[in-house]
């Protein structure tokens, strides 16, 4: 599987992105995928998993009620809608897959990445 994410950019505080997660391989949709984030300086961190069929999801609680990820299989294709962004939420994003029970999608372990895409948030 190979992944390729888009969607990163620059942004006042407050304001929204989408971020995209284009899949090559006729597998994608077995795969749990997730969306990581690492700011300058500090370690890569989960922002929020969806399960492969879609129906199960886990945040990061920096990002609760802000943060919404979806994914369309028939597209082979993961989105981050980020809303009520804030200058903390700078970062390169990455999205990544693989195989994780759905009931512990927090601890997945990804096989796949994809080349990052940067978010700034301006105050």
């Amino acid at each position: 599987v190979q992944l390729q994410a888009s969607g990163g950019g620059l942004v006042q505080a407050g304001g929204s992105l989408r971020l995209s997660c284009a899949a090559s391989g006729r597998t994608f949709s077995v795969y749990a995928t997730g969306w990581f984030r690492q700011a300058p300086g500090k370690e890569r961190e989960i922002v929020a998993i969806i399960s492969w069929s879609g129906d199960s999801t886990y945040y990061a609680d920096s990002v609760k009620g802000r943060f919404t990820i979806s994914r369309d299989n028939a597209k082979n294709t993961v989105y981050l809608q980020m809303n009520s962004l804030r200058p903390e939420d700078t970062a390169v994003y990455y999205c990544a897959a693989g195989i994780v029970s759905t009931l512990l999608l927090h601890t997945l372990r990804p096989d796949y990445w994809g080349q990052g895409t940067q978010v700034t948030v301006s105050s």
